[in-house]
């Protein structure tokens, strides 16, 4: 153990001797936006179920290497969220946080859309027929209803690995707060989004109201979506940020989106999930109390091996895919 420990302390120093030295002309570190290795394994990747994923209202499969494919599986519903769905992606998600292979996730829907939001039809009785027998009790049972929907979408931003949504079709109510709880958005030229909740009477409260405004960094038309209802179309969720790209068809985007999600399966996991945690963190904080738990963060994480590897990876010319990092 001793001697293995020395020996990766001496080729970490090597490689830090070999980084700081000048650079010969003609080598480059920089990376290529998208490797060919990427592209071509997410062209090329046949789906099939992910085991201990057995749910009725999604569909989990694994697409490639290390990226799990988590459909809205009720397309006979136009994929609406009913009582099972806002369990089954709790359990879902918290499953793929703790999966020591999966370094990446997609998220779509079944069918013509991507999710006509709450399944009003099954959850009637529990949202307009709380328990309880005075207001008090009403009001106490409401609440903890409310935030156990919230970790519905909560658990998504929490799942330290990348979540990619890919949106086709209409994408409304709580389809909007679900997509907003994920890392990477990308929709299909048909693709439209509403935040419908004051159509029905009341304020959208499972993160709409809160993530939104971070997205797209525009209270003003923030505001406008929220208190009409009005569609937002495809071209103007790439304008205002809710998207980062808009592609002509499903199929296009979900190639796209997979294509995206094997880049990001070559990297590091140490370095991928520790990035996710710390732009969650820093959107919510300032920049000053960013900066000090990203300190705080490293000062474990810079002793990672992937360090090493990625660094001798990129002065070998070798493509990441090829490194061989450890399961985390």
């Amino acid at each position: 153990m001793a001697a293995a420990m020395a020996a990766s302390r001496s080729l970490r120093k090597l490689l830090i001797r070999r980084v700081m030295a000048p650079t010969p002309q003609g080598l480059s570190l920089s990376l290529c936006p998208m490797s060919s290795i990427a592209q071509d394994e997410a062209s090329t990747a046949a789906p099939r179920e992910a085991p201990d994923h057995n749910y009725e209202s999604l569909r989990v499969t694994a697409a490639q290497k290390h990226i799990l494919h988590v459909q809205l599986n009720r397309p006979e519903k136009r994929n609406a969220m009913n009582r099972a769905f806002w369990r089954e992606m709790v359990e879902c998600f918290n499953k793929i946080a703790q999966d020591p292979d999966c370094r990446a996730v997609v998220i779509s829907g079944a069918g013509k859309m991507f999710s006509a939001g709450i399944d009003l039809t099954d959850m009637a009785s529990e949202i307009l027929q709380p328990h309880g027998d005075d207001v008090a009790r009403i009001s106490w049972y409401l609440r903890s209803l409310v935030s156990r929907y919230q970790e519905t979408f909560n658990v998504i931003e929490k799942c330290p690995k990348p979540v990619i949504a890919a949106i086709h079709g209409a994408c409304i109510g709580a389809g909007v707060d679900l997509i907003t709880a994920c890392d990477v958005r990308y929709c299909a030229q048909d693709a439209c989004f509403q935040v419908k909740e004051v159509d029905i009477g009341l304020a959208a409260d499972v993160g709409t109201l809160q993530r939104l405004p971070k997205v797209i960094g525009n209270q003003s038309l923030v505001n406008e979506l929220a208190f009409t209802s009005r569609k937002m179309m495809a071209d103007e969720a790439l304008s205002s940020g809710l998207v980062s790209r808009v592609f002509p068809d499903k199929v296009g985007m979900l190639d796209a989106a997979f294509t995206l999600a094997a880049e990001i399966s070559t990297k590091s996991p140490v370095a991928v999930q520790s990035t996710k945690i710390n732009l969650v963190y820093s959107r919510n904080h300032s920049v000053a109390e960013g900066l000090n738990y990203a300190a705080t963060w490293n000062m474990s994480m810079l002793q990672t091996q992937d360090i090493v590897k990625s660094v001798q990876a990129a002065m070998e010319k070798q493509e990441l895919k090829d490194v061989t990092f450890s399961k985390l």
